[in-house]
């Protein structure tokens, strides 16, 4: 049971993409009073609906959806902005008395927010970013991840040579204060958190059944008409957007160099190593109340199983 404090209220639904977070958060917030906020970083542009999985106003069920489809795809946007707008929602939605929900599989995202992680104020030299996005669309991101071992050897060990957006940060943050990003992290972190959460994960004992299920949602998203969205998207990508896994699998196909079937086939591959990185990241942080689905029979009891475990942590001694 979550101590009495003065902190804000916060229920925060995790796990790898395609294990049914949409759904429980909406669930939740229905239960609970509460509205959605998302912690998906490839959401929050216009026009990659199908790609990013996106919920539909149906699958919404009229509760707020909150940093949704806003931003066009040839905007970048990372860490720093996110935590920014998520922290203004957050506290609008606790203003108007309702709770919070935090909905979303970018770990850096939720560890962020909750861990009121300060970005720092310093400016970006935008020349500099554009620099390092042209550097990388040529050679990969091998040359940069080499670099950012010399300026943040911890935050390097981290990340993957495709994970572009977040090298290229950890490179500028570097070089416009001399300090490394894990040790601005480390300094903010010295500064409690606002929120009380309570956060649940969603996982699977037996990772195939995951894996099915990634199988069958992207086959369901070519149906949709996926590819044509990423023909129509590729022009106008930023270097944010670009690194989203869904469109630029298919790249090779619009190019006539592979066969669709290969290309599909490959986006379930990359989509399978993503939920694997996902929950490596999900099972350092602590205090999650797991839920494992190939335990539970259907999507009521989901439902049901997580509003225990809200009221449990709360208690009876406050109002969520």
């Amino acid at each position: 049971m979550a101590e009495f404090n003065d902190k804000i209220p916060l229920v925060a639904v995790v796990g790898p993409t395609a294990s049914g977070k949409t759904g429980l958060g909406v669930a939740l917030a229905k239960a609970w009073a509460g509205e959605v906020v998302s912690a998906d970083s490839m959401q929050i542009y216009k026009g990659m609906d199908i790609a990013t999985a996106t919920p539909s106003l149906e699958e919404r069920d009229n509760i707020p959806h909150h940093l949704m489809g806003f931003l066009g795809p040839e905007e970048s946007y990372n860490a720093a902005d996110y935590a920014r707008m998520a922290h203004s929602a957050i506290g609008d939605i606790h203003r108007r008395g309702r709770l919070p929900i935090l909905v979303g599989g970018t770990g850096l995202y939720v560890s962020s927010l909750l861990e009121n992680v300060d970005f720092g104020a310093f400016s970006v030299d935008q020349g500099r970013r554009r620099q390092l996005e042209n550097e990388v669309a040529v050679d990969g991101g091998e040359s940069l991840l080499e670099l950012l071992k010399g300026y943040d050897p911890q935050l390097a060990a981290r990340l993957h040579p495709h994970d572009h957006p977040r090298i290229i940060r950890g490179i500028l943050v570097y070089e416009a204060t001399g300090k490394p990003l894990s040790w601005h992290k480390a300094q903010s972190k010295r500064i409690p958190s606002p929120y009380d959460a309570c956060i649940i994960g969603l996982n699977y004992i037996n990772r195939d059944e995951l894996y099915e299920r990634i199988n069958l949602r992207v086959e369901q998203m070519v149906d949709q008409g996926l590819v044509e969205e990423a023909r129509n998207c590729r022009p106008r990508l930023s270097q944010t957007a670009a690194a989203a896994i869904g469109h630029k699998e298919f790249y090779p196909y619009l190019d006539g160099v592979v066969p669709l079937r290969e290309a599909v086939d490959k986006l379930k591959r990359e989509t399978r190593r993503y939920a694997k990185r996902q929950l490596t990241w999900f099972r350092r942080m602590p205090g999650i109340h797991w839920i494992y689905l190939d335990e539970v029979e259907d999507a009521g009891r989901l439902a049901a199983q997580a509003s225990a475990i809200v009221k449990d942590y709360f208690g009876g001694e406050r109002d969520v």
